[in-house]
């Protein structure tokens, strides 16, 4: 009899606590609010972010043209890092490729 109220009473909690997360969700996270746009810029803007280690992986040859424009100081911010990073993984794998033979 004391395993069947257990149960019961288990089972009653979890339903509280499913059903009080979905009704306090909105609350706790709440929704983006997205603006809407009215007309789009003909314009593309430049991105203001620096392209990441992945991209620079992909574009081996342009990652060391940003090294090389780091070095010379035409290029600054968060891309001389993750070009450099990239040719150092590149350069990684071709000795790795290199040393195991494949």
């Amino acid at each position: 009899m004391s395993q069947g109220k257990t149960t019961i009473v288990i089972f009653v909690t979890l339903l509280v606590g499913f059903a009080s997360g979905f009704v306090l969700r909105p609350v706790i996270a709440p929704t983006p609010q997205v603006a809407a746009v009215t007309s789009p810029s003909p314009v593309a803007a430049a991105p203001s972010e620096a392209r990441g280690t992945q991209y620079f992986v992909a574009n081996i040859d342009e990652a060391r043209q940003v090294v090389a424009g780091c070095r010379d100081g035409s290029v600054r911010g968060g891309e001389c890092a993750n070009a450099e990073e990239a040719i150092i993984k590149v350069e990684a794998q071709e000795r790795r490729k290199r040393f195991l033979g494949n």
